[in-house]
């Protein structure tokens, strides 16, 4: 099984994804360094926070084009909350940000008259079949912090959506690239599932 590279840049909880890694007795190492990414075999981007500031600091470290040259290379390329919104074209986060642009589309606030953020567990409704959400069961819950959603260009990229007053997209995949707006790390036994079936991609 190819180890796993969780991106540190100042931004996410890390030790609950190295944990959850160990008890999966996958191997995983946490880095900021620019060659041990440029090195990585399987990549994750985790990410609590601002959308400016983390494309910033990824930016500063000279990571945001590595990851994107890992991600069109093929690199299997897995993006945990605020780090799936990095992955897409622009975000409306006070005022317009450019992501890394590696899936279509646009990161969004929920509408107003609702309670933001969107936090706790919630069900997800799978759309299409995927690697990332094989073997879970249909009644699948897991866990949410956010004020900001995703809206893909691309219809057939979204694997998963859930519902908040209004549908949003909850996983999404573009070729190699896969992104979980929710915490797999806290989601118990759905979650584990998610991070095992990443891991054991080729």
């Amino acid at each position: 099984m190819k180890p796993v590279t969780i991106v540190d840049y100042d931004v996410g909880n890390l030790a609950s994804l190295h944990n959850a890694f160990r008890y999966l007795d996958v191997p995983a190492r946490i880095t900021s360094d620019a060659e041990e990414v440029k090195g990585a075999e399987k990549l994750l981007l985790p990410g609590v926070g601002a959308f400016a500031p983390a494309m910033n600091k990824l930016r500063q470290l000279e990571l945001a084009s590595i990851l994107r040259n890992k991600a069109e290379t093929g690199t299997p390329f897995l993006g945990i909350c605020l780090g799936m919104q990095l992955l897409f074209t622009t975000s409306h986060e006070q005022g317009e940000w450019s992501g890394l642009d590696l899936v279509p589309g646009k990161v969004i606030r929920f509408r107003e008259g609702k309670k933001i953020p969107h936090m706790g567990w919630n069900k997800l409704e799978f759309v299409n079949d995927d690697l990332i959400t094989a073997d879970l069961p249909e009644e699948s819950f897991v866990y949410f912090v956010h004020s900001y959603h995703c809206v893909p260009e691309e219809e057939e990229s979204v694997v998963a959506r859930c519902t908040y007053e209004e549908q949003f997209c909850a996983a999404v995949r573009k070729d190699n690239v896969w992104g979980l707006q929710f915490h797999p790390e806290k989601s118990q036994d759905v979650g584990l599932q998610m991070l095992r079936n990443f891991a054991e991609m080729n």
